[in-house]
């Protein structure tokens, strides 16, 4: 069975999404079987990601090969990929999915849970980063866990913002409109959702009581946010494997001697059981840093395929 980039955003809602996110980083977290994630730099092109794992309370397995091209090459989206899920018993192929809103789903998905247990009830107005797929998951996923209000939006050009914002408007039924990145910045809940390589965003510019997503860089030598905005911050991530691995965001500054490994307070695993508080204050400033993990995939294209399957042939 071959899903498309169209059946994929059909198959599940985007509050089904958040509900398999949280249930999966909850409950099957430990028992998920998820090996080191393996890059391949292509020269001048990109980087190919393969993301294997396995869930055997499932009996779900399946990986994602996933390209993400440099800015400079990508002529139109900068994520391509697909995923393979697989029968655990046989290893044979029960469903091909198109990789590119399912990768934006997940990932805002997972967002979503994390600003629903760190950002104020009150939270109202949303910055973005990045004009691309990714961003458009994240408006349209945040929304369900806060009465959003207010879009502000910082792409790569004052241009892009506002044609970006002016589709939320129409689309989605969201304010939305173009903003500079000190703007953006200010926000209630800022997400980063770009392949910047450098700060597109300083610690100065945000408001006590800020919860911030930073999702967009995956190398550690690569990063959304300045140093000070983790300093600043009460650091949460998807998992410790992956931020310690992966996320420059952290890496940095923690190689810096700037923050200590004693300032990421909790995984997503923790937070969802309650083994600590999250927010402490309305006057903190909680940072969400997210790399991507394979269970969220896999729980999403399981969702996805007997979703698919189930449909009548002339739906």
């Amino acid at each position: 069975m071959l899903l498309t980039d169209a059946d994929v955003r059909a198959a599940i809602s985007p509050r089904q999404a958040i509900a398999l996110i949280a249930e999966a980083f909850r409950d099957l977290y430990p028992q998920a079987i998820v090996p080191e994630r393996v890059h391949l730099e292509i020269p001048g092109r990109g980087v190919m990601l393969f993301m294997p794992c396995c869930v055997p309370p499932l009996n779900a397995l399946g990986f994602k090969a996933a390209l993400i091209l440099d800015r400079a090459v990508a002529a139109g989206e900068s994520v391509q990929g697909t995923y393979f899920l697989l029968d655990a018993a046989t290893g044979s192929v029960r469903a091909t999915l198109d990789a590119r809103h399912l990768t934006a789903l997940r990932t805002a998905a997972t967002s979503a849970v994390a600003t629903q247990l760190l950002a104020r009830p009150d939270a109202k107005s949303l910055g973005i980063f990045g004009a691309g797929r990714l961003a458009r998951a994240h408006a349209e996923l945040i929304r369900e866990v806060r009465p959003i209000a207010d879009v502000l939006v910082c792409g790569t050009s004052e241009n892009k913002s506002r044609r970006f914002a002016d589709d939320l408007t129409r689309s989605l039924n969201l304010p939305a409109r173009a903003a500079s990145p000190e703007q953006c910045a200010t926000a209630d809940i800022v997400c980063t959702c770009t392949n910047a390589r450098e700060p597109l965003l300083r610690g100065t510019w945000l408001r006590p009581g800020a919860h911030l997503n930073l999702v967009g860089a995956f190398r550690p030598d690569t990063r959304e946010v300045d140093a000070d905005a983790v300093i600043r911050s009460c650091v949460f991530v998807d998992t410790y494997d992956g931020a310690l691995a992966e996320a420059g965001d952290l890496l940095i500054p923690l190689h810096a001697a700037l923050i200590g490994r004693h300032h990421l307070l909790a995984d997503l695993h923790t937070l969802l059981n309650g083994r600590h508080p999250g927010r402490r204050s309305p006057d903190e400033i909680t940072l969400f840093k997210s790399v991507g993990h394979a269970l969220e995939d896999l729980v999403l294209a399981d969702a996805m395929a007997k979703t698919a399957f189930l449909r009548p042939a002339d739906s």
